[in-house]
């Protein structure tokens, strides 16, 4: 996998204003939020997108998922809900070549998304 600007915010070579992190995984705001509340969740370990994973990633995805909901209740979106979006490639919009998930909320999102 290339270098990217997440495996430097990872490695805390580029500042994020991060609200969660462990072992597996960091959430961070994106620096160009989409909602009020717009917050990155990637895995550490560099897996380019979801086409990328594996069997054995499958316990990092649930992780994954669950610190989601984790930094959602930690930020107050629970109660009156929250999207959480995934680009897969070029034409799904992803637009850096490390898996990420956005989380989206703190206002009512309009469907369709795009």
């Amino acid at each position: 996998m290339a270098e990217t600007i997440f495996s430097k915010i990872i490695r805390k070579e580029i500042p994020a204003n991060i609200v969660h992190e462990d072992e597996h995984c960091l959430a961070f705001h994106d620096v160009a939020p989409q909602a009020p509340v717009h917050v990155l969740v990637i895995p550490k370990k560099p897996i380019v997108s979801l086409e990328q994973l594996e069997q054995d990633d499958a316990s990092l995805l649930g992780h994954l998922w669950l610190t989601i909901q984790q930094v959602a209740r930690q930020l107050e979106l629970a109660s009156d809900g929250y999207r959480v979006v995934v680009n897969c490639g070029k034409n799904g919009g992803q637009s850096v070549d490390h898996l990420h998930f956005h989380l989206l909320g703190g206002r009512a999102l309009s469907w369709p998304p795009g």
